[in-house]
């Protein structure tokens, strides 16, 4: 072998071994396949679902003996396609606008993929039942249990509750997809009823105002009822108890009254005292005949004055 040959040799080897390891890596390529942990792989074997795979790596027979389809297994939320908010009839006759999205998962990847097979499939049935489901259970429920002033009378957790089980009696043990919640996203009321559903609002609120003005008079007169008999016995019993003072004062009187008889000179004496009290207040000044009375006093106590002091 000459020296070039010799030289050439290695880089021969070097070629060799690069393309066995091109080769080895595109044949395990071709047999294998890596499944993450957020996905279902459905493995079919000629067409026919063979089995499932688990997640990290996996190897198989390389296409077209097999085939492998991998699913999301995490939630998805969908809205529906056409027609996302639509005029749906209560159950008192009402149009309201409703709009709904659901959150479905898949649970059974080879029951979904013998049904539906993608996804695109399958939301394109969910959203006919969604819109078929909605229909139904709103029809159901009347007017103010879905748009109401009072918390308490609205059904809307309710409603969509009852749409979630609907969905999930067909899609969970026939096409292997759960719906996990339902929810409402908008609700409103047409153009064309919107004056109507007002009108009736407000002969509701004037119904309610009405009971509640009723009950208040109906109080207010209970009230002014039990105000005007607890007058009237307290009235009573005033007038009865003043009467006893009045019969105790003229009892007392009768009394002193008994001993002004024994006495008239002092009881009219004592007469016109009082009535001097009465007249003559603080810093009075009076000018008067002292013949007249009561002030005839003043001048019989100053006769008396007057006599005392001659003797």
């Amino acid at each position: 072998m000459s020296a070039k040959q010799e030289q050439r040799a290695p880089k021969h080897w070097v070629t060799i071994l690069l393309g066995i390891m091109v080769a080895v890596v595109f044949i395990i390529t071709i047999i294998s396949f890596q499944v993450k942990n957020t996905e279902y792989a459905v493995i079919t074997t000629l067409g026919k679902i063979s089995g499932t795979a688990d997640s990290g790596l996996n190897f198989r027979w390389p296409y077209p003996i097999q085939s492998i389809y991998k699913f999301d297994k995490r939630i998805r939320c969908f809205e529906g396609k056409g027609g996302k908010i639509e005029e749906t009839l209560t159950k008192d006759g009402q149009n309201v606008l409703i709009g709904i999205y659901i959150a479905y998962k898949i649970v059974d990847p080879v029951l979904f993929y013998t049904t539906w097979m993608t996804i695109p499939r399958a939301e394109e049935s969910l959203s006919d039942w969604m819109r078929s489901e909605k229909s139904l259970v709103i029809g159901k429920y009347r007017f103010d249990q879905l748009i109401n002033t009072d918390a308490n009378k609205m059904k809307l957790s309710e409603i969509e509750k009852m749409i979630c089980d609907e969905l999930n009696l067909k899609t969970r043990s026939q096409y292997g997809v759960e719906v996990v919640s339902v929810g409402i996203n908008n609700i409103g009321i047409p153009a064309n009823t919107t004056s109507s559903v007002f009108n009736r609002m407000i002969a509701e609120r004037q119904t309610i105002s009405s009971q509640y003005r009723a009950e208040g008079e109906s109080r207010a007169k209970d009230i002014r009822s039990k105000a005007d008999a607890e007058k009237t016995k307290i009235l009573t019993d005033a007038e009865a108890e003043a009467k006893t003072i009045r019969a105790d004062g003229d009892a007392m009187a009768a009394k002193y009254y008994s001993e002004f008889n024994k006495n008239p000179q002092l009881a009219a004496f004592l007469r016109k005292l009082d009535s001097m009290k009465k007249i003559m207040g603080q810093k009075t000044t009076l000018i008067l005949d002292t013949d007249s009375a009561p002030f005839d006093i003043l001048k019989a106590g100053a006769e008396k004055i007057d006599n005392g002091s001659k003797k």
